[in-house]
């Protein structure tokens, strides 16, 4: 029996598995609608993607879809997936497939089946490989491999050995991280050992591909589980190993057994938007959770961190933006997500220079330092307290409101967002009569450290310390 809650699927694809019926073709809506369906609740997000799959070729997929979608493209096609928009959904219909990677290949190798059972054997997990055939009279569940027993026991296991699995598509051990994370499974020990064996063929999987997949796991909820997952089988240190290089360090400022237990405490307390209340939700989660997983990237090359003298902090910034951008960029992170996450790292202690309280030039120069990355800086400075101590923990979120609230109080006097010399480059130059050149630029960063130290002074007073500036200049 199907559940009711299945119905408005069902109806949604009526139209298409009409149009394949007719043309003699089976379609079944597959994979993770199908699981998200047997999970209930909020599991299934209206606004998903659903896929199918089928008999039909892709030719024949195409011209089934004649008539009964809104568009149409290919791009997939040589793949065997066409794509397609109804309404404000969008489909995705793959001729059934059986694929492998050769040993040295970064891309599948292409080869259609006959037969749904096929097509489900060669997917990730069983809690994949669950089909519900919609042109058949009555809805018919196809689950050879009892995913369903699978998701209802809360078990990770590949339908195929995973060796044969793994080897088929190796990118499949990263993915177990995140279906471990996203649906609380458990992995079967041959799933573990596996990938402990296999680690090493990751290798063969693009960056790029790696990259989409790590990210979804990042974004999870919960992701500490998988990202132990990674850690443990070795995945990790094929892509990203600064991670179990943390783990080899100590870290008594927080009081965990090592590093790498603190940065995942940190990645977790990064929430997400749907938990937050809305004035809180200002920021780039995304981001921030990336920026909390590299923040400490630097702690095992600066041993001296321990010491939490300001010029260490300084160190232990500089190498871990480094090393951070030398991995973001190997993973094939966009430019602009390099220059965020990296200069998040950068800063992510800038909080901690600042003992005395927050006069306004302490606040000047870290809005200044933060640029746009300001909501995203102060979200992970506080995500960044995991200390034990309630008290050290009550002293921090207090001095992190201290903050926010002066920032907000000088941002409304002074437009913090923007902050700049009080006389531009032209101004500069024709209040002291002089061409473009090398004491213009100085002559800025001498007005910038002004208006930094001390806000607005007004115009009679800024062009007076102008000419103080450079009656010494030119003097000396």
């Amino acid at each position: 029996m199907i559940p009711d809650r299945f119905g408005p699927v069902l109806a949604e694809v009526a139209p298409l598995a009409q149009s394949f019926a007719a043309a003699g073709h089976r379609l079944y809506v597959v994979g993770g609608t199908v699981r998200d369906l047997l999970l209930g609740g909020d599991a299934f997000d209206r606004s998903d993607d659903i896929d199918l799959t089928t008999s039909a070729r892709p030719e024949e997929i195409r011209a089934c879809l004649d008539g009964v979608a809104d568009a149409v493209w290919n791009q997939g096609e040589r793949f065997g997936t066409v794509g397609a928009r109804i309404g404000d959904r969008i489909y995705e219909i793959t001729t059934f497939r059986a694929e492998s990677y050769t040993d040295d290949s970064r891309k599948p190798h292409v080869v259609f089946a006959d037969d749904v059972e096929t097509d489900l054997a060669r997917r990730d997990f069983t809690v994949n490989a669950m089909a519900l055939e919609v042109t058949s009279d009555d809805p018919v569940l196809v689950d050879p491999h009892n995913g369903a027993a699978d998701l209802a026991m809360k078990v990770l296991r590949t339908p195929l050995s995973p060796e044969e699995s793994f080897s088929d598509d190796p990118l499949r051990m990263l993915r177990a991280a995140r279906f471990i994370t996203r649906l609380d499974l458990v992995p079967v020990d041959g799933l573990v050992e596996a990938v402990r064996s296999m680690a090493s063929r990751l290798s063969i999987v693009s960056a790029e591909r790696i990259r989409d997949e790590f990210d979804q796991l990042i974004c999870a909820d919960r992701p500490t589980t998988g990202l132990w997952f990674l850690v443990e089988t070795g995945l990790a240190e094929q892509f990203l190993p600064e991670l179990p290089a943390m783990r080899l360090e100590h870290d008594p400022i927080h009081r965990h057994k090592d590093v790498l237990t603190h940065t995942f405490a940190v990645v977790e307390n990064v929430r997400p938007h749907h938990e937050l209340p809305e004035e809180r939700r200002d920021f780039d989660f995304r981001i921030v959770r990336l920026a909390a997983l590299f923040h400490d990237i630097g702690k095992p090359r600066t041993r001296g961190y321990l010491k939490g003298k300001g010029t260490t902090f300084h160190h232990h910034d500089v190498v871990g933006a480094k090393m951070t951008r030398r991995r973001l960029v190997e993973m094939r992170y966009s430019n602009d997500d390099v220059a965020a996450i990296t200069e998040l790292v950068a800063l992510h202690l800038r909080f901690h220079t600042y003992r005395l309280g927050w006069s306004d030039a302490a606040v000047r120069r870290y809005v200044r330092d933060a640029g746009d990355l300001l909501a995203e800086l102060n979200v992970l400075t506080r995500c960044d307290c995991t200390t034990r101590n309630e008290r050290k923990a009550r002293t921090l979120s207090r001095r992190m409101d201290e903050l926010e609230e002066r920032i907000t109080e000088l941002a409304a006097a002074e437009e913090l967002a923007s902050i700049r010399p009080e006389l531009d480059g032209r101004a500069v130059m024709e209040h002291l009569g002089v061409q473009p050149g090398p004491v213009i630029g100085d002559a800025l960063a001498f007005l910038l450290e002004i208006r930094l130290e001390e806000g607005l002074i007004g115009d009679e007073a800024i062009r007076a310390r102008l000419d103080t500036w450079y009656s010494e200049r030119t003097s000396s």
